[in-house]
């Protein structure tokens, strides 16, 4: 299997490694609960290394970017600025969600760990039309530093207190690579796109600090709290933006602007079609991945679903039928037990839902 820089670290550091898409990855380093909260509450630094990191270079790259990106690229043109969308199959089917940097005149894609070979070669494919290179970058780390205290930290781990500046989505360039503020927690927080070296710097720092390493079972309880889906849960090819919550990266403002997927967007009837919703059990039980949801309006399944350490109560992401309400029913080993759709933005609610 794949393995990240760090992963002697991690072994180091007594993690329990599980296969992620071909990477051997840190599961957790003990007790997901304490890693999940240590978020939440303070800091925590992951090793998201597997995820893919793109370089792209030629003088119409930004056309190139408009082409393959729902989003429009012209948002961050010129700006030291992070834009995240979706990039589409030809009949509006999402290939992939990923973010696109532009930093200094350059851009940067950093794509999903289980797409990394079909996204190299969809976008080597579509670069041909535009004369521009894309490299993917393999000596390079992503470590993500988040939580409340994140900005209070950042400046002592990179000797410079120029990220405490960065708004959200706002990037700088640092030793050949990236700082930006993005995350995927819900948290405020920074990502390092570095050279691997710089990466394993940035991590023992952090821990020598006393920061807590979290691994990937935190990371997903964290992301479903913040209702951020994961691609090849929650969507995937067979799924278009507008039903996975993501109608809003879809950008058609400019008529004259064409994208992949395009043509096929515009034919959707966004009033009718499948939506994304939170769902809350209100009963004892754990929501999980496949499980039927049922009302008097229409039904669903859910897509992702796990216990909220800080809800205190299982949650989900379900896609279910437009008409669909408050209220409805999941089926559990044959039982029918009362779930509430809600929005999925967990974290919104963690003061009113007891």
């Amino acid at each position: 299997m794949n393995k990240t820089p760090l992963y002697q670290k991690h072994l180091d550091l007594k993690a329990k490694m599980v296969d992620f898409s071909g990477w051997e990855m840190p599961l957790s380093y003990g007790s997901q609960l304490e890693e999940h909260m240590a978020v939440r509450s303070k800091a925590g630094i992951f090793d998201v290394s597997h995820m893919a990191v793109f370089s792209l270079s030629g003088n119409n790259v930004e056309k190139y970017l408009s082409y393959i990106c729902a989003n429009n690229v012209a948002k961050i043109k010129d700006k030291n600025k992070a834009l995240y969308g979706t990039i589409l199959n030809h009949e509006g089917g999402i290939l992939d969600d990923l973010i696109v940097y532009s930093c200094e005149g350059k851009y940067w894609i950093v794509s999903n760990c289980g797409t990394r070979d079909k996204n190299t070669q969809w976008f080597n494919e579509q670069a041909k039309k535009f004369s521009v290179t894309v490299e993917l970058l393999k000596d390079f780390c992503i470590i993500a530093l988040q939580g409340p205290q994140a900005n209070d930290l950042v400046t002592e781990i990179v000797q410079t207190d120029s990220p405490t500046q960065l708004s959200a989505f706002e990037v700088m360039g640092f030793n050949d690579g990236l700082i930006a503020r993005t995350g995927y927690t819900g948290e405020d927080g920074f990502e390092f796109i570095v050279p691997s070296v710089i990466g394993t710097n940035i991590w023992d720092k952090a821990l020598a600090m006393g920061i807590t390493p979290v691994g990937l079972a935190a990371r997903d309880t964290l992301r479903l709290e913040a209702g951020l889906n994961l691609y090849g849960n929650d969507m995937d090819e067979s799924v278009h933006p507008f039903e996975s919550g993501l109608g809003w990266t879809v950008d058609m403002s400019d008529p004259d602007r064409d994208f992949i997927g395009k043509e096929a967007l515009e034919k959707i009837d966004q009033h009718s079609c499948k939506k994304l919703t939170g769902v809350l059990l209100t009963e004892r039980g754990v929501l999980r991945p496949g499980y039927q949801l049922k009302s008097a309006d229409g039904e669903g399944i859910i897509l992702s679903g796990s216990f909220s350490p800080v809800l205190q109560k299982s949650i989900g992401l379900a896609r279910v039928d437009r008409a669909m309400k408050d209220n409805a029913v999941v089926i559990i080993r044959e039982k029918e037990l009362s779930v509430d759709l809600v929005s999925s933005r967990f974290l919104k609610q963690d003061k009113i839902i007891t």
